[in-house]
């Protein structure tokens, strides 16, 4: 297939809450620059993938509150190509529509699918996956996805099973199963196996394929956007999108598709990969001092501090002593001081300070 058949959808309408109160409801993480380079998560992710495909070949899918945000960071990118949810539905609704848009274009197009707020060290290895996975799935009939080979028994991440590899591409092994976030005894033997990758969500797979696949799998998605089939592309689609995708059910691509499909196949990959999507995520993802700190846009004057992440918005300075193991993060009059082991509460106190405060903090 020639090269200018291919797509790229970047999803980025994400709020970010585990990266509360630095990731905020107008101003989320992936549009951050969480590592001092003068780019954004979101400009990363579209920078990382330029070598492959050009700007005019790359959709957005994000909420029509991060407008504005998206023309400041990504100038080069046509409008045409920037889909606003008018709801937020998880991943399946999302990649749905993107590939009826992308087919409506071009029904040969072959899509790579990323988040928008991953972390990839090893951009060379990504770019060679990238190409290695287009070429087999503009080749065979199948959904493709990235199984990130495991560090460490995660608990917050999925796990894919390998299967058989592929008799003309050996590289390439059919998907055996999906393990969803373990816990951390299950995750040990997980690692153990030598069987288990971390799961990417990273996908790559033709037009066709991932709409028959939800044709076929998910029938309740596939039929409130196949009655758009002649409006996409056209100035009509947002009318027709406005009315329609409010009545998707919120679902993952993961449990719509990929853990039904018969024909989901993985490359196992070292990419330097995070998904960057938690404080500690993110302490792992960066460099650290010698007592284990990671400090994000700050001064730090700590004393018997370690294995810490500090974060603030501003001139500011941190002084701290005595913690071990916490976040100490703030941004526009919110201030989280919280154990970084219990990281996975965040998501829970921003409820929490929603209910009792308001939006104003969130």
């Amino acid at each position: 297939m020639e090269t200018n058949h291919r797509y790229c959808v970047i999803m980025c309408g994400g709020v970010g809450s585990r990266f509360w109160p630095f990731s905020r409801t107008n101003m989320p993480k992936q549009f951050l620059d969480f590592f001092g380079t003068g780019r954004s998560l979101l400009q990363m992710t579209v920078n990382r993938v330029l070598p492959h495909i050009p700007h005019s070949h790359i959709i957005l899918v994000t909420n029509d509150r991060y407008r504005d945000l998206i023309r400041t960071q990504l100038p080069e990118i046509p409008e045409e190509n920037i889909l606003f949810e008018p709801a937020r539905r998880n991943t399946a609704p999302c990649v749905c529509w993107a590939a009826h848009h992308i087919y409506a274009l071009d029904p040969d197009a072959s899509i790579i699918t990323l988040p928008s707020d991953h972390l990839i060290l090893n951009e060379q290895e990504f770019l060679r996956v990238m190409s290695e996975g287009l070429r087999f799935v503009e080749s065979h009939d199948a959904l493709l996805t990235l199984g990130i080979t495991p560090k460490s028994p995660e608990t917050g991440y999925g796990y894919i099973q390998r299967g058989l590899p592929c008799a003309d591409d050996p590289d390439v092994m059919k998907v055996k199963s999906f393990t969803e976030k373990p816990n951390l005894e299950m995750a040990r033997l997980l690692l153990e196996s030598g069987d288990f990758f971390w799961n990417s969500g990273i996908f790559i797979w033709t037009a066709r394929s991932i709409l028959k696949a939800f044709a076929r799998y998910a029938p309740e998605i596939s039929e409130i956007f196949e009655p758009g089939e002649k409006v996409y592309a056209t100035p009509a689609e947002n009318e027709f999108i406005d009315r329609e995708f409010p009545n998707a059910p919120s679902i993952s691509i993961d449990y719509a598709i990929m853990e039904k499909a018969s024909n989901v196949y993985m490359i196992a990959v070292d990419l330097g990969w995070s998904d960057l999507g938690s404080w500690k995520a993110l302490h792992e993802a960066s460099p650290r001092n010698r007592e284990g700190n990671v400090t994000q846009n700050c001064k730090l004057l700590a004393e018997d501090c370690h294995n810490s992440v500090f974060a603030v918005n501003g001139d500011k300075i941190i002084v701290a002593s005595g913690l071990d193991n916490y976040i100490v993060a703030e941004n526009d009059g919110a201030l989280l001081i919280y154990p970084l082991e219990k990281e996975q509460e965040i998501r829970r106190v921003v409820n929490d300070v929603r209910t009792r405060f308001g939006e104003k903090y969130i």
